[in-house]
């Protein structure tokens, strides 16, 4: 297949991730901001308000590994495609069952979530499949825009939607985009190239089909799963409450505060492919990583400062700056588990990843609501800057990857192919050496 051929569909791929996930992240973000409409109009606590918002996500907690697994062994389109189909059912079972009281409404976002996990987990993975190593961080970053522009999305489209016609016209409409989505993705995405596999050392490997547990050899995937965790909890932060704090301790409109939050995190998306692509840069995802997380912790504690300021412009400016920051690392860790895992593993490492970084966003949305109602928005600020304080240390100090994620594009033409194998020795005797660090 001729090169230029290959990057066009590479690029393809990747336009169709993005849209995948951003899709599926206009479901799981739209009840953060149906939060006003529920506290300020309608009186709902805030810790009940921000356990309803959980609900997509904690059901994506439930799946990620799952749906992971489906792709590792039967493929990323066909999961992708089904799963947007399910997310599309349970967005109408929304808006149909949101008159019906708070649980109900809980369980269909808590169904929708689950099903939309799908693109989470299978569109990284294309992306990864499709992009040689040394562009991985670029479009890793661009893929990783999915989630702050779906959540832009949500931030433009649900207050005007949530205002006129309530939840019932909020989640109808996402679940016409999410049907036209699917049809797209069933008909455009293709399954990335996948290397051979080695033949088996002995009987009982060739017998079991074994691939080798990453997991087993070192610690990289473990402490890149524990940052990412951590790192996680001023995104979430901010998302949820960003909006609520700008309107009810800032003095800032609803419509302009929704109109904030989307360029923030149309901002962070654009942040996204900056670190990605300078990770490519300078040959290292965790040396970046190690910028993002100490940055995290400076805009986490003027945030702080600006709360007890009460300065709304400048509350404003920080905030969208605390945004970019805040989900600058995902790109970067998505690229390095994925990168760390292989292909054999790569679906379930994902898995692995987004289910730990949800789980702890499962918790902000009710713990951080009642601590606010205790403390008040800058203490809470600050002290969610402990969590990329206490991520540092634990960031790995070299990157690790394997040559099982091929690079799809064939080399230029009189170039020496490089042995698969000899790659796969290199890649290996770079891991031990990286161990002892």
């Amino acid at each position: 297949m001729p090169q230029e051929a290959t990057s066009t569909r590479a690029w393809t791929m990747l336009a169709l991730g993005v849209l995948a996930q951003a899709a599926g992240t206009m479901l799981v973000s739209a009840p953060v901001y149906l939060i006003p409409l529920l506290h300020i109009e309608q009186g709902m606590p805030l810790a009940t308000a921000g356990l309803l918002a959980s609900a997509p996500t904690l059901g994506m907690v439930l799946t990620l590994v799952l749906w992971g697994a489906a792709a590792d062994r039967y493929g990323e389109r066909w999961v992708i495609a089904c799963g947007l189909a399910a997310t599309a059912v349970c967005a109408f079972a929304a808006s149909t069952l949101s008159s019906g009281g708070l649980v109900p409404l809980a369980v269909a976002l808590l169904l929708g979530g689950a099903m939309a996990a799908s693109s989470n987990a299978a569109s990284g993975r294309v992306v990864v499949g499709w992009f040689p190593r040394h562009r991985r961080g670029l479009a890793m970053g661009v893929r990783q825009m999915s989630q702050p522009l779906g959540v832009a999305a949500a931030a433009v489209v649900v207050p005007p939607l949530a205002s006129g016609g309530g939840p019932v016209a909020v989640f109808a409409v996402i679940g016409a985009l999410l049907s036209v989505v699917t049809v797209g993705c069933a008909l455009g995405i293709r399954n990335p190239p996948r290397p051979p596999r080695e033949p088996a050392r002995s009987a009982s490997a060739s017998s079991s089909h074994s691939i080798p547990n990453p997991y087993r050899e070192s610690g990289f995937l473990v402490r890149i799963h524990t940052v990412s965790l951590l790192l996680v909890l001023p995104q979430f932060a901010i998302a949820t409450f960003g909006m609520v704090w700008l309107i009810t301790e800032l003095d800032w409109g609803q419509t302009a505060a929704g109109l904030l939050m989307g360029l923030s995190q149309f901002a962070g998306a654009l942040g996204r492919i900056v670190a990605g692509s300078l990770s490519d840069r300078v040959g290292d995802r965790v040396r970046v990583l190690r910028w993002v997380a100490a940055s995290g912790v400076a805009l986490m504690l003027i945030l702080a400062a600006v709360g007890v300021l009460h300065a709304p412009v400048l509350g404003g400016i920080v905030l969208v700056m605390a945004t970019i920051v805040s989900v600058a690392d995902n790109g970067l860790a998505y690229t390095s588990v994925a990168e760390a895992a292989g292909s054999g593993w790569a679906g379930r490492a994902l898995g692995i990843q987004n289910t730990g970084q949800f789980v702890a966003a499962s918790a902000v949305g009710p713990g951080l609501g009642a601590a606010i109602a205790l403390l008040g928005y800058p203490a809470v600020f600050a002290l969610v800057a402990l969590a990329p304080l206490v991520s540092f240390p634990l960031i790995p100090r070299r990157d690790r990857h394997r040559d099982a994620l091929v690079d799809p594009s064939p080399a230029p033409v009189g170039a020496p192919a490089a042995p698969v194998h000899s790659t796969r020795r290199q890649d290996q005797a770079e891991g031990r050496s990286r161990s002892t660090h």
